[in-house]
């Protein structure tokens, strides 16, 4: 089928770039300008510290120190002082696993990677040092000496990801050429995690961030208050993440037509909102700044979230939107997601991967597998599935898997436990939780991945957690398009569309022409406009700037906002628009 722009729509709308404003009083610096700055702090006797996230690139982070810096004693501290490469590996063995996917969640802290006898003689240089002193590395705050300034490097995980299929290794590991999703895995599992525990620790230490994202060259620089202060304005209005595009052997057409992304032969993914992996964009006195969005989570959980959401997730963003684009594709891999229990025990995550497709578009023939067929024999299906993975006959998913057909502005429910998958030419807004990779692929369609290897099937992981009694029926009475309408007023209907009574997500769907009215009531609100050009997101009692959304824009309205509005605006007046909006079921003051 071919992909048309919905009307109204402007190809190219869509903000790939979203960014937060900062007020007159704070200043950037970028480039040779940024590096020039840190040269001139850099007086006799100070000891300057570059903490960087593993991913920083040290080698172009050395060059220039050593060009700013040629009177200054440089010292890497990972160089100096952390443990052996063989070392680190035995100490994270058990949290990596053999598998090429998954792991289990590391509870390491960084000092564990290092010789703490070397940090004392790091130390010792530096009180020797006749002249300045900069230690740079991921870690270099644990030398204990006394330090004068400390400068955050911060860079997000998707450009980390990106550094690593460019040939990039982890961290002090020799695996520049090794399977991407075994890099992911290292740093999912472990390094990330690890590296999050000594930021959010080093927070109140700070004095620069040095946005490492770009090349070191053109590298920008703020100072802390900088910093903060445009977490704290994000922590209180509406605002965007920057979204990421990904090419896949199933991917579409409808992201490059509709929203004008990217060169790429298709796009299959978008992450349009996941903040472990996205970043923020703070346009500070005409310079744009990139940080991780993660950021924001640490630093303002209870404003961003809401006490009683912090209090069931912690610091931790749970609700995910993302896109999987398949139209003029291909179909997603027959697929299962964890129950509770198993993520717990197997790999240590707290909460597991709970999903829901919303179709944002779809062909008059589009289907969506979900749940099993009624009567299926387990020990059949389990057979049959043995054989395909081991290159024998085709898996028959339409035997076993029952198919609903898929039209735009459906939304199918998919709990833990359920046999699911999004068939070829539909365009799907995922709601889903933030655990994103734990996709138990069951069939991939005889496939191999853009990389020409075969896509991980973990059969025996999806085969302990496959609820057999989730059948046709039951997909149909429960998890197929459930929608009840629950309020309206003048121009405009609330209805609620999911999601599960397993799920701990809430999605309300709005329809309107006129203005309507919202309130977090104390919990974070995640939406999306699903239907119509352009509207505005405004307080009622002018607490944030008017914030313009366009089609299929996702955006996250923080609990500290309370009430606020969403009408047409720009191309969008005179259409019937229409948003979701997901919450933390449980959460908001008046459940």
């Amino acid at each position: 089928m071919s992909t048309s722009v919905p009307s109204g729509v402007v190809p190219g709308a869509y903000d790939k770039a979203p960014v937060i404003e900062l007020p007159d009083g704070h200043r950037a610096w970028s480039g040779g300008d940024a590096w020039r700055h840190l040269a001139d702090l850099l007086e006799p006797g100070v000891v300057l510290a570059v903490d960087t996230y593993p991913g920083t690139d040290l080698e172009a982070l050395c060059r220039e120190l050593q060009a700013i810096a040629p009177h200054a004693s440089l010292i890497d501290v990972e160089q100096a002082a952390a443990r052996p490469t063989d070392e680190i590996d035995a100490l994270i063995a058990r949290d990596l696993t053999d598998d090429r996917v998954f792991g289990v969640l590391s509870h390491h802290t960084l000092d564990e990677f290092y010789d703490a006898g070397r940090l004392a003689e790091v130390a010792d240089r530096v009180r020797r040092a006749d002249g300045p002193v900069v230690l740079f590395g991921w870690g270099a705050t644990l030398v204990p000496v006394e330090v004068d300034v400390v400068v955050l490097a911060d860079l997000a995980r998707w450009e980390i990801q990106r550094r690593q299929r460019a040939g990039a290794p982890n961290w002090r590991a020799d695996n520049g050429d090794e399977d991407q999703l075994r890099k992911v895995k290292r740093g999912y599992f472990v390094e990330w995690r690890t590296a999050d525990r000594h930021k959010r620790a080093l927070f109140d230490r700070i004095d620069f961030v040095l946005d490492a994202n770009d090349s070191m060259p053109g590298a920008k620089l703020v100072e802390a208050r900088t910093f903060f202060a445009g977490l704290e304005i994000a922590s209180r209005r509406p605002f965007r993440v920057v979204p990421f595009f990904d090419p896949g052997v199933w991917g579409g057409q409808w992201m490059k037509t509709v929203l004008g992304v990217g060169d790429e032969s298709n796009y299959a993914w978008c992450f349009d909102c996941v903040p472990e992996e996205n970043s923020l964009l703070l346009s500070v006195d005409g310079t744009v700044v990139e940080v991780p969005a993660l950021d924001l989570v640490f630093r303002h959980p209870r404003e961003l979230l809401g006490e009683r959401t912090h209090a069931r997730f912690g610091a931790e963003f749970p609700i995910r939107f993302d896109f999987l684009d398949t139209m003029d594709g291909g179909n997603l891999s027959l697929q299962v997601h964890p129950l509770t229990g198993y993520m717990q025990d197997v790999f240590g995550m707290p909460y597991t991967q709970d999903e829901s497709y919303y179709l944002l578009d779809a062909s008059d023939d589009a289907v969506v597998y979900l749940g099993l067929r009624e009567g299926v024999d387990r020990n059949e299906m389990e057979e049959a599935l043995r054989t395909a993975a081991a290159g024998g006959a085709t898996f028959e998913a339409e035997r076993f898997v029952a198919a609903f057909p898929a039209a735009k502005h459906d939304h199918f429910l998919i709990p833990a436990g359920t046999v699911h998958c999004s068939g070829a030419d539909s365009m799907v807004l995922e709601i889903s939780a933030t655990p994103y990779i734990f996709t138990f692929k069951m069939w991939d369609w005889g496939r191999v991945g853009l990389d020409g290897v075969p896509r991980p099937v973990h059969l025996d992981h999806a085969l302990a957690n496959v609820q057999w009694d989730r059948d046709a029926r039951f997909a149909r009475d429960e998890l197929v398009d459930q929608v009840t309408e629950v309020a309206r007023g003048d121009g405009w209907v609330e209805e609620r569309t999911g999601l599960h009574e397993l799920e701990f997500i809430e999605v309300r769907r709005h329809w309107f022409d006129d203005v309507v009215p919202h309130d977090t009531r104390g919990t974070v609100n995640v939406l999306n406009l699903v239907e119509g050009a352009e509207a505005v997101v405004e307080s009622p009692t002018g607490a944030f700037e008017p914030f313009v959304v366009h089609y299929a824009e996702t955006f996250i309205v923080p609990a500290a906002v309370g009430p606020y509005t969403v009408r047409p605006h720009g191309r969008g007046v005179g259409q019937r628009l229409g948003t979701v909006k997901a919450s933390v079921r449980g959460t908001a003051r008046d459940d």
